[in-house]
């Protein structure tokens, strides 16, 4: 009888300090920062600007104004990158331990005329690719000018709410959403936002950030 209530107290032991330490695990893990990528071209880069203006800079900050610390948010803008030219640099732009990927990718795209087939293979490619490493991801969408026709408008500007429907990820619409055409948010050439149209692009797009940072620390429970 002593034999197994020591046998017991020694399994009860050991239970204790097993689930302890997959409690402590837990607890790291969810107070480890949430890391995101913000994978695009130019207007990610922050082309024209400083780097404490582009985009990922001032969501950052954002951010953390709203008490939001512990979240790191990396840079991997490519000035002039399309989509097939993201997913052509997409293991080595986001890396391992990456939580959550802000991708905004295709303005280049329809300024080239690019096939919408192309694009559009290019972008699931990427979002499969992410999802299979267990990381989420917000689709931030792009509108073709209409200088490009309305078949290629109506064909490209389908691209991003389709793949989002189909990969169940967070989905922001319109990435230039009250800044293009707005001369005063945007630089000399018309197309690329200054410091202001920046801030106006992140304090729009803030609350699906929010969302992303959420669903970025559940995956970790």
């Amino acid at each position: 009888m002593v034999q197994r209530l020591a046998a017991f107290f020694m399994l009860t032991l050991a239970w204790a300090a097993a689930t302890g330490g997959l409690w402590a695990g837990a607890a790291a893990a969810q107070d480890r920062p949430v890391k995101i990528v913000a994978l695009g071209d130019s207007l990610t880069a922050g082309y024209g600007l400083p780097a404490n203006q582009a985009f990922p800079a001032r969501l950052s900050a954002a951010l953390k104004a709203k008490g939001e610390t512990a979240v790191v948010i990396a840079n991997a803008g490519v000035s002039g990158d399309t989509a097939s030219g993201g997913l052509a640099r997409l293991d080595w732009s986001v890396p391992q331990g990456t939580d959550a990927v802000i991708v905004s990718l295709g303005s280049n795209d329809f300024l080239r005329g690019i096939d919408p087939k192309v694009t559009t293979e290019a972008l699931d490619a990427i979002i499969t690719r992410l999802q299979a490493r267990n990381i989420k991801v917000l689709l931030c969408g792009m509108l073709a000018g209409k200088n490009m026709g309305a078949e290629y408008e109506t064909a490209f500007n389908a691209i991003f709410p389709a793949l989002a429907k189909k990969h169940g990820v967070l989905f922001y619409p319109f990435f230039l959403d009250g800044v293009v055409t707005e001369r005063a948010l945007n630089q000399a050439d018309g197309i690329h936002p200054n410091a202001k149209g920046v801030d106006v692009i992140v304090n729009a797009i803030l609350p699906k950030v929010e969302d992303l940072i959420a669903h970025a620390r559940a995956a970790r429970s």
